[in-house]
Parts: structure tokens; sequence; C-alpha cells
């Protein structure tokens, strides 16, 4: 065996300590240390039953049954796709940013979406006599109250720059109510059609309005196939047979729509890329990500399929509107995760974690995340949400 002087053994421990220490540090600096998030339903951890009794409901049983055993204010059965994009970062659920006591566990992110949120303001809806009952706190009102959180966060502006550096937010998904409300109220689907470029318009302005505020890490959604919502398919149900994709039943005009809103998303974010090459701004594909499961659902263990409610009033996707989840006359499934849809409007846990799971290390990102701190997920992570 080769022999080392003491010199040589000096110069290896040297060399092992000094690339130790880098690679330490190297993945430290790398790793994100909070999530800001913006969006509706499908991101909110509580804001909303915070502020209107419309939306109490959600705070009680079934509601978040299968993970997190008390209410929440989720709505799903348990986690969110932002909740399952927080484990992987190694980060606390989101705490909502209604009814919070103090601004001190923000440090880490802080969840501003509301269920029923929209893209547009409400004065929008107003105008064209289309209601919103769940709330008036759109994306603009959610941008302002970050922007009210700031100087709690970083007394000073080259602190914020810091902070925002190592943040991924999260702006979204958004839209999807700007075009749920009117159609749910059977408003015509061609006046709809033209709210698309408006709501673009919206939710590119806020990435403008992030950035500038010192984000470098944006993760912009977009939407669902609404063509596969029990909610949908029970309020559109059409009797022409060749409305229906047949390998998934879905309405295939409702999902060319979300397709649409999807294309020109993609396009303003081009724009926002070239006009801020410095900030990376990643497109997180759901409608894909989603499909998967619409297209083979036993091949993802939904063995009660993907269309029907697990929680709802009844009818042919266990959907009725005057019998909803978690209001009298509905009834819950005794296996949610082998369900798709959960109250016939979000998702199940079970489809949340697949989403996730394929956006973070499948092709749903666009870019792809990069870090060196994503973990496997954990169960026994901080639960400030």
């Amino acid at each position: 065996m080769a022999s080392f002087s003491s010199r040589t053994m000096f110069s290896l421990i040297h060399r092992i300590t000094v690339f130790l220490t880098f690679s330490t540090t190297h993945s430290v600096l790398d790793c994100y240390t909070s999530i800001f998030s913006f969006g509706d339903s499908l991101a909110d951890t509580g804001n909303s039953v915070r502020e209107s009794i419309y939306t109490s409901y959600v705070g009680n049983f079934p509601y978040v049954e299968t993970y997190f055993h008390r209410p929440t204010g989720r709505y799903s059965d348990g986690r969110l796709i932002v909740d399952f994009i927080a484990e992987e970062l190694g980060l606390p659920y989101l705490p909502p940013y209604l009814g919070s006591s103090s601004d001190s566990n923000f440090r880490q992110g802080v969840n501003f979406a509301v269920g029923g949120a929209t893209a547009l303001d409400a004065a929008f809806f107003r105008e064209r006599g289309i209601s919103n009952e769940l709330t008036n706190n759109s994306l603009g009102i959610q941008l302002g109250w970050f922007k009210d959180l700031l100087p709690s966060l970083c007394p000073n502006p080259s602190g914020c720059g810091d902070i925002l550096k190592r943040s991924v937010v999260l702006v979204g998904e958004i839209g999807g109510n700007d075009y749920n409300h009117p159609l749910l109220q059977r408003r015509s689907f061609e006046e709809v059609q033209t709210f698309v470029p408006l709501v673009i318009n919206a939710i590119g302005s806020a990435v403008d309005t992030l950035i500038k505020y010192g984000a470098r890490t944006l993760v912009v959604p977009g939407n669902l196939p609404m063509g596969c919502s029990a909610a949908c398919l029970a309020v559109s149900e059409s009797k022409r047979k060749e409305d229906y994709d047949p390998l998934t039943g879905c309405l295939t005009y409702l999902n060319e729509f979300a397709e649409y809103h999807n294309r020109l998303l993609l396009q303003e974010l081009d724009r926002l890329r070239a006009q801020h090459p410095h900030a990376t701004i990643i497109y997180a594909d759901y409608y894909n990500a989603a499909m998967r499961f619409y297209r083979s659902p036993y091949h993802f263990g939904f063995y009660d399929g993907a269309l029907t409610a697990c929680c709802g009033g009844g009818g042919p996707y266990n959907f009725n509107m005057t019998a909803m989840c978690g209001f009298h006359g509905a009834t819950v499934c005794d296996n949610p995760s082998s369900h798709v849809a959960w109250d016939g409007i979000h998702l199940t846990e079970a489809a949340h974690r697949l989403i996730a799971d394929g956006l973070i290390r499948g092709p749903f990102f666009s870019p792809s995340i990069t870090t060196p701190c994503l973990s496997s997920g954990g169960r026994d992570h901080p639960y400030y949400g």
C-alpha cells in the first residue's frame, strides 16, 4: 500500500474540506427560502373561510378529512398542489394572509389566494351583471396585500431583494373563475370567450408588477381541463354525443376553450421573458399534467373514475347545485383517493399529488425548476397553514 507523507495527507484533507464547504454553501445559497402564492380556490389555504359566510362550509368536514384532520379552509379532502410544492422545497405549508395575528411567520411565505377569486376586478363583472358572492378579492387586491406586507418582511429595499430572489412566487392558478362564474350563471359561451384576452392581460400585468417588486422565480399555471370538471359537465350537459371526447367523456369545446386560454398565456409569458431576461418565468402546465389521468384513470389508481365527484348531491356526475359538498343532502365517498374529482369543482389530494409530481419531476414545468434543495417531501415538516 502506498504511503502518504504528512504534507500529502494535509493537502488531501484540505481539498476535501474546501469541496464540502463549497458544496454545502452552494446548496444553501441555491435553496428557496419562501413561497408567496396568489390565486383562487385551487391554491387557497384558508383565506376564504376567514372573509365570507358563503365559504364557511369549506372550514368543516368532510373537507381535508384525508390529511389535516382539522379544519383549514382548503378546497379538497387534503393537500393542494401548493402544499406539495412546499414539501418538495422543504418549506412549511403556507399560512393564509387573512386572519393571521402576526406577520412573524410570513418570512417563509404566505398565501394570498382566495376561493372564488378572479383575475379581473370585481367591477368588471358587476358592470356586466355577473355576480360573485364568494369574494371581491381579485388578483389586483391580492397584489395590494403583498405590497402592504413587504415593509414588515424587509424594512429596507435591499432586504426585499434578498428575500424575493430566493422565493418562489406562484401566480395562480387564476382566471378559471373569470369563466366559471358566468358559465355557471348560463351566460353565453361567445360572451365569455371575449374575456380571455383581458384575463391574460391581468395575469401578465401581475407578473410584471411582481418582477418589479423583486421577484426572480415565478410559476404561472395554466387552466385545468374545464370540460372534465363534474360541475361543468353537469351544468353544461349536451344532448349531442359529438360534443364529448369519446376517450375521456369530457366536453370537447370547454377543453378547447381552456387550451385557448393557455395558448394566449404562453404567448404573454414569452413576451414577459423577453422583457425581463433576469427573471425565471416558469409555465406550469396544469392542463396536460391532469389530462393524463382523465385519459387513463385506472392507470393512476382512480378506480372510481375521473369525472364523478367523491363528495356531492347526486346526479350523473354526483354534482348538484342544490346539495353541494358540505351541505345537507350531500354524501361523501369512502375512498377519496380513488377519485379525481373531490366536490365537482375541485380535485382530490391524490390528483393534486400527481399534478405536483408531474410539475416538479416531470415535463410539465417549462422551464423546469432548478434547485439542489428538492426533497422527497415530508409528512413531518412544519405545518403553519
